[in-house]
């Protein structure tokens, strides 16, 4: 959510940089309501002084007011009363709406995020690696896997419909070892907590997140329990902290954490949903930093480091992009994306998305510090990405490291969780 007094006090600087998402978007509907409520409230406070003085005068020179005058004077003070509580409640109404229709406004882009309308205008920063282009004719990730007896779509799909997947046999393993690999990297070598959370959470997680209410048709709701299936991991590690006040000595937090994350993906109808690229449920390790604003910047990078040291350990060339403005998720104030070199699709595909949400979620979710003991509490800055996605891992690995006689070979970093170093014919 909005600081919206900042808003309100800069709002030219504001609606400027939220115009880099899509020259249609403003603030109008938080200004409108905003106008309003400062009317509700001079009135109110007009009325509240008139109250006042007028309680003092009759309470001064009541015994000496004639009857009539005293009786015209309390039906005035009573009229005033009731005026003062409507106009309290009206402010209180608007206050609510005011939240409201934040919710629906996406964070404000940082002043370094690109200009640009679309991916096509994202920013290559860095790339790493050699771009792998087989001698052979190579096989699509999903016809490997099916050819190998590791990957089963059409059990699936009579299990639960199209886009979803089915690991068997020693690609069950590759998920598990993926899973386990990134994990133990992620708590031994970059410093996070490891944590393993619910996989559905209440409605009001999902809002201090910024899925809801905005994106409600992209998630699994079970009716019921007013309860969703988490789209990722975030939902729930960063909602650990929410409505708390942490101490400055708490942060910064790191933590990482498994879990499934399940997406309608409403809309997607017509786009690249071949195998593995685009499914319903996949898993995933996801990497969440809570910090003081004036550290969110190095964390981001530092994130976004850990992210790259995956693809690096497993020998998958990626680029890093900074997305512009046009392509910055809702929460995000600046996001960098990781995409993998998919040698048969000859594409980068995102593999992970670091972003830095600012207080955007803070705000939310109620998540906030004390710099020192008695100091006015801020709101933490918060940070997350994909350490990494295990499906678009498992994608990139049948791309790159299928050989001429239709095996895998397993990336070395795998071994000692694999127990094989190459995936063969059933």
């Amino acid at each position: 959510m909005h600081d919206v007094k900042w808003v309100l006090e800069h709002l030219d600087e504001a609606t400027a940089r939220l115009k880099k998402r899509n020259p249609d978007l403003s603030f109008d509907s938080l200004t409108t309501i905003a106008e309003a409520r400062r009317r509700a409230v001079q009135r109110h406070n007009e009325l509240r002084a008139e109250q006042n003085k007028l309680s003092r005068e009759f309470g001064a020179n009541q015994k000496t007011m004639a009857a009539d005058q005293a009786s015209a004077m309390r039906e005035r003070l009573k009229s005033l009363s009731d005026e003062v509580k409507g106009l309290e409640a009206e402010a209180k109404e608007l206050d609510e709406k005011l939240e409201a229709a934040a919710l629906y406004i996406p964070n404000i882009p940082q002043a370094v995020v690109p200009e640009g309308r679309s991916d096509a205008d994202n920013v290559v920063v860095k790339t790493w690696g050699q771009q792998v282009e087989h001698a052979f004719v190579a096989l699509d990730h999903d016809a490997l896997g099916e050819k190998l007896g590791i990957l089963d779509f059409e059990a699936a799909s009579r299990l639960a419909g199209n886009g979803f997947a089915l690991y068997r046999g020693l690609g069950a393993r590759l998920e598990r070892a993926l899973q386990s690999f990134f994990l133990d990297s992620h708590s031994e070598k970059h410093g996070y907590e490891e944590v393993l959370t619910p996989f559905m959470v209440r409605r009001e997680c999902m809002v201090g997140t910024g899925q809801l209410p905005k994106f409600e048709d992209d998630a699994y709701r079970m009716d019921a329990d007013d309860m969703f299936l988490i789209p990722t991991a975030e939902v729930s590690i960063t909602n650990m902290y929410r409505g708390l006040m942490l101490d400055a000595g708490d942060l910064p937090k790191k933590l990482c954490g498994f879990s499934p994350c399940f997406r309608r993906e409403a809309g997607s109808h017509g786009r690249d949903v071949r195998g593995l690229t685009r499914v319903h449920q996949f898993q995933k390790v996801e990497l969440v930093h809570l910090s003081t604003p004036e550290d969110s910047a190095r964390a981001h990078e530092e994130l976004v480091g850990h992210a790259e040291a995956m693809l690096e350990a497993l020998g998958l060339a990626y680029r890093r992009m900074e997305l512009c403005g046009g392509d910055l998720g809702f929460g995000a104030s600046r996001c960098y994306d990781l995409e993998v070199w998919l040698p048969v699709q000859k594409r980068w595909r995102e593999i992970s998305s670091c972003s830095n949400f600012l207080d955007f979620q803070a705000r939310r979710a109620d998540i906030r510090y004390r710099p020192e003991p008695g100091a006015k509490p801020r709101f933490v800055h918060t940070l997350n990405g994909s350490g990494l996605a295990i499906g678009r891992t498992v994608m990139a690995i049948l791309e790159v490291y299928q050989t001429a006689d239709e095996k895998i070979v397993v990336p070395e970093v795998l071994r000692r969780y694999m127990g094989v170093d190459v995936i063969g014919a059933r």
